[in-house]
């Protein structure tokens, strides 16, 4: 099948035919990616433009063909009943000379074509005077004019409203004819255009009202999802709208009814296994303070004492600080605390914060976020640079340091729990590796995440984003 297939597309002809499709097809593809564009992104705006479009189509159509098929045709015909009655009354006029007053041709006129005649003084026609912007019947009565007459003439369609003048030069005299607008014109068309504009427009208000209450349930369950991905509330939220939509809601709500509740039984088990572990190292302390104090009783309480901290650690990673609600805090005065902080313990450290400070955080937990990259950054670096800035989508805080840095592979890895990369910083300061992985932690909390990358002072970056 192969050597056949390649037998085949070594023909001219079919390779030329192959070569034309494949340009189709990048062509279809690039007019694809450029529409794309310019369409809506939004689901409301989608649902809109679907409501919209194919109406606006169908009224065109429906429009157009009324327009072709039934307003020129009418007004034609219209137009041309005119001409012949004026055609008819210069055949009068010529076949009868003994009605020197031509009263009979008025009267007849008059009482029989419902046209109102004159007779002017030989002389020139008037100058063409300004066309409307939409002269159907200047067009069609010009023609017919043309066509059944065949004589100078001169019309005037806008001077009045209600009245068409026409003007024709016989051999010796003008005849200027006054007709009714409606017996040359179709002028109760645009009525049904009116109607159809405006009963279509008043179904686009009803469909768009209708619409915007069925999005917004959609909208409140992306809201509340949002919320939720942030840490946050979701006060009185309950499935509304379609019975899709009510189905979407309810899963949501019962997705976020058992997080909470595994979070809870986690919660309530590491509480129990904290208690019962710090009943053991409180009974090795009395224990402790009961012998005589010697230099391997002074180790052993360091020893209990570093068990303590890193069994708090442990807690912490595995227990997240996710029972905190969200709040309104102040970062400027966050990232002021971490910088007196980091000054108490003999580091250089400068703060500067752009755009409004008020975020809504997990307080307590997000402090531990930021402290823990500030002390990770104290323990290798004696300079420390926080930056803040907030605008209308995200919080970014970054903790630059002059110190050794982390190799750009091995970023990645430090954010596992229990990895110390203490041979890369520095080997004199130890820690229980959870650092970095319990400031990440409450960063994707938030619905956000941690980056490290290079500092400008040297040494590293860690560039905490959270959305706002």
């Amino acid at each position: 099948m192969r050597e056949a297939w390649e037998w085949y597309d070594s023909i001219p002809p079919i390779r030329r035919i192959h070569a034309g499709l494949g340009q189709v097809g990048d062509g279809w593809r690039r007019a694809s990616r450029w529409l794309n564009g310019f369409m809506p992104k939004g689901l409301y705006a989608r649902a809109l433009l679907i409501i919209i479009a194919p109406m606006v189509i169908l009224q065109s159509v429906i429009a157009f063909v009324f327009m072709e098929r039934h307003w020129n045709l009418v007004t034609q015909r219209l137009s041309a009943d005119v001409v012949h009655d004026i055609g008819a009354l210069i055949d009068v006029y010529k076949a009868y000379p003994q009605d020197a007053d031509r009263s009979k041709i008025r009267k007849v006129a008059q009482d029989r074509l419902g046209l109102v005649v004159d007779f002017l003084p030989m002389g020139e026609l008037p100058p063409p005077g300004p066309k409307p912007f939409f002269s159907l019947l200047d067009q069609t009565l010009s023609e017919e004019l043309r066509k059944q007459i065949a004589r100078p003439f001169w019309i005037d369609t806008v001077g009045k409203s209600s009245l068409v003048e026409i003007r024709i030069q016989l051999d010796n005299t003008v005849m200027r004819i006054f007709a009714r607008r409606s017996a040359a014109y179709a002028s109760n068309s645009e009525i049904f255009l009116l109607w159809m504009v405006g009963t279509s427009t008043v179904l686009l208000i009803v469909a768009i009202a209708f619409l915007r209450n069925q999005i917004k349930p959609i909208v409140r369950l992306a809201d509340a999802a949002e919320s939720f991905g942030k840490g946050r509330e979701v006060p009185n939220f309950r499935p509304r709208g379609a019975r899709e939509v009510r189905r979407a809601a309810a899963a949501f709500i019962e997705m976020k009814t058992r997080i909470e509740r595994a979070i809870e039984q986690r919660t309530a088990m590491l509480a129990g296994v904290s208690h019962d572990l710090r009943t053991v190292l409180t009974r090795f302390k009395l224990e402790l303070a009961l012998i005589d104090t010697n230099p391997e009783v002074e180790a052993m309480k360091k020893d209990v004492d570093e068990m303590a901290r890193m069994l708090e650690a442990y807690l912490a990673f595995a227990r997240g600080d996710l029972g905190e609600s969200s709040a309104p805090t102040d970062m400027a005065d966050f990232l002021e605390e971490l910088r007196l902080d980091a000054e108490r313990h003999g580091h250089r450290a400068t703060v500067v914060f752009h755009g409004p400070p008020i975020v809504t955080v997990r307080p307590a937990a997000f402090k531990r976020c930021l402290a823990n990259l500030v002390s990770n950054a104290a323990r290798y670096a004696p300079s420390i640079a926080i930056t803040g800035h907030r605008d209308h989508r995200y919080l970014t805080v970054t903790v630059d340091d002059d110190g050794p840095g982390i190799p750009a592979d091995m970023r990645e890895d430090v954010f596992k729990p229990f990895l110390r990369l203490d041979d890369a910083r520095n080997q004199d300061e130890g820690g229980t590796g959870l650092g970095l992985a319990i400031a990440r932690d409450i960063a994707r909390s938030h619905g956000g995440d941690i980056t490290l990358g290079d500092s400008p002072l040297g040494g590293l970056r860690a560039t905490v984003r959270v959305p706002v």
